[in-house]
């Protein structure tokens, strides 16, 4: 990244494997951060996201584990220090949806969008501060959604769980601010992900007509706000959420 340099630094992406993810940890990786790239299934798509950063020239670390259980959660946060020798930040990424009507809502996919997408947040966020706090410096980002701030038909467990997440980040940011430790989020709106480009063309169509700007986001414009926040000229900025959604909402 132009003018920021995250060398010495050392970052955790959850939900590394693919999408948005994986596009931040390449580029916290640009920027000089060595990274610890998270995935709980898709162990080869997350190892060819490790392999593209060392072959970039980068540092990473393929780090396992289901963000949503409390010891996977703990174990990700103690193989990452282990192998790098601390943590500096920390992207909460990890994320899952499962959409349905709520009158057609299984109380167990409500149940997993919130394990995975709120609590697994909480986990590591929980699990990595003790590390933070203890060096008074450090950054938290949780991935928010625009669906959060607005909600969305037939997301009810989706919209619930990055609600959450502002929240989260909210009582968060209050409690650790006096050690210098911000905690953010984003709030993305349509990102080119495999999530949009399943959807109709008649469908990303009407959607583009609510976008001011005419176009969906790329995971690249999420990396770049990412890797600003995680910089030194962000450390007057905290519990805030960002929005990267073309205008969608203003």
């Amino acid at each position: 990244m132009t003018g920021i340099d995250l060398s010495g630094k050392v970052a955790l992406v959850t939900g590394a494997s693919r999408g948005i993810g994986a596009v931040v940890a390449a580029r916290l990786a640009e920027a000089g951060a060595r990274v610890g790239v998270n995935y709980h299934a898709s162990s080869d798509a997350a190892t060819v996201v490790v392999d593209s950063i060392k072959k970039a020239g980068g540092e990473a670390f393929l780090v396992g584990g289901d963000v949503s259980q409390e010891d996977k959660a703990e174990a990700v946060i103690k193989n990452l220090v282990e192998h790098f020798g601390g943590i500096d930040i920390l992207i909460n990424n990890a994320g899952i949806n499962k959409d349905q009507l709520l009158i057609r809502m299984k109380p167990e996919d409500f149940d997993n969008v919130m394990n995975v997408n709120l609590r697994g947040a909480f986990l590591c966020t929980r699990y990595a501060m003790t590390h933070l706090i203890r060096q008074r410096s450090g950054r938290v980002i949780n991935m928010s959604s625009v669906v959060g701030l607005s909600g969305n038909p037939g997301q009810a467990n989706y919209a619930a769980a990055k609600a959450g997440l502002v929240g989260l980040t909210k009582a968060v940011a209050r409690e650790v601010a006096s050690r210098n430790v911000t905690v953010n989020a984003l709030a993305p709106g349509y990102i080119t992900t495999a999530m949009v480009d399943e959807l109709s063309e008649e469908t990303q169509a009407k959607i583009l007509e609510r976008i001011p700007m005419g176009r969906f986001g790329t995971p690249e414009d999420v990396a770049e706000a990412v890797v600003f926040l995680c910089s030194d000229g962000a450390s007057y900025i905290t519990g805030q959420v960002l929005t990267i959604d073309g205008g969608m909402i203003a």
